[in-house]
């Protein structure tokens, strides 16, 4: 059974801000879950959980880490899954801890050194299984990498995830489909010269295009890449939040 995206949460370095931010755009209410002993808020589309909101940790600024939208891979044994990751050239940012009664985590990043973290589940309580591109909730994920080949094979043989179409974007090479479960979930492709270095990007789903962006402008956000039509008919942009925080955003129209 192959391994997926379960859960984004952003680091920030004004939480009031960026819950502002996101629920003046994103159309989110937030919140905090009442079991966290650090201030830990939940932005929520429709009543189901869409993502965490949390303080940039001192250690990751300590290790250059920016404001940054951040996925968890779920995992059926993370301290087992942290030294496979080790073993095959990865990294440990943050070693395996339990949060009681909530769940065991790790952070860490592939052989390229793209950070995510694992998440082991202990509440019992299933997420719910919504519909892909379900609007307020990420759509897609997408990984710039060095090298889309040996990336895939890592991700693969780790998580069991399956090779979709390749897209050629010429002077940019293949964008490589992927899918968990039997389902495309993301692409992966090379990092361009301008972006620094590896990383996951997360594209959340909006209704339309043209009016989030306009959101986004407005509330002090910058959009980074203006609309692009994608194969299947969807249209994309690329912005960062006013604290700096790279997002995307996906529509099925303008």
């Amino acid at each position: 059974m192959a391994e997926k995206f379960c859960w984004v949460e952003l680091l920030t370095s004004d939480l009031d801000a960026a819950q502002a931010f996101y629920d003046g755009v994103m159309g989110w209410t937030c919140s905090a879950p009442g079991h966290s002993e650090r201030d830990y808020r939940l932005f929520f589309q429709e009543g189901n959980a869409a993502a965490g909101l949390m303080l940039l940790p001192d250690e990751a600024k300590a290790q250059g880490a920016r404001p940054s939208w951040f996925g968890y891979i779920t995992s059926p044994d993370v301290d087992a899954d942290v030294a496979a990751i080790v073993a095959a050239g990865g990294q440990v940012y943050r070693p395996p801890e339990t949060l009681p009664k909530i769940g065991r985590f790790a952070v860490v990043a592939d052989p390229q050194g793209a950070p995510f973290a694992l998440w082991a589940d202990l509440t019992g309580i299933a997420a719910p299984d919504l519909a892909p591109m379900t609007v307020g909730h990420v759509g897609w994920h997408e990984l710039f990498t060095d090298n889309v080949e040996e990336a895939f094979a890592f991700y693969s043989a780790k998580f069991g995830w399956t090779k979709g179409e390749a897209l050629d974007m010429g002077p940019m090479g293949a964008y490589q489909l992927f899918a968990t479960g039997g389902l495309s979930v993301g692409g992966m492709m090379k990092r361009p010269p301008n972006v620094p270095q590896p990383f996951w990007n997360y594209y959340f789903t909006v209704a339309a295009l043209d009016a989030t962006l306009e959101k986004v402008t407005r509330a002090g956000g910058r959009i980074a890449h203006e609309p692009t039509e994608v194969p299947g008919g969807a249209w994309i942009a690329q912005c960062f939040d006013p604290q700096g925080a790279f997002f995307s955003l996906v529509a099925a129209k303008r």
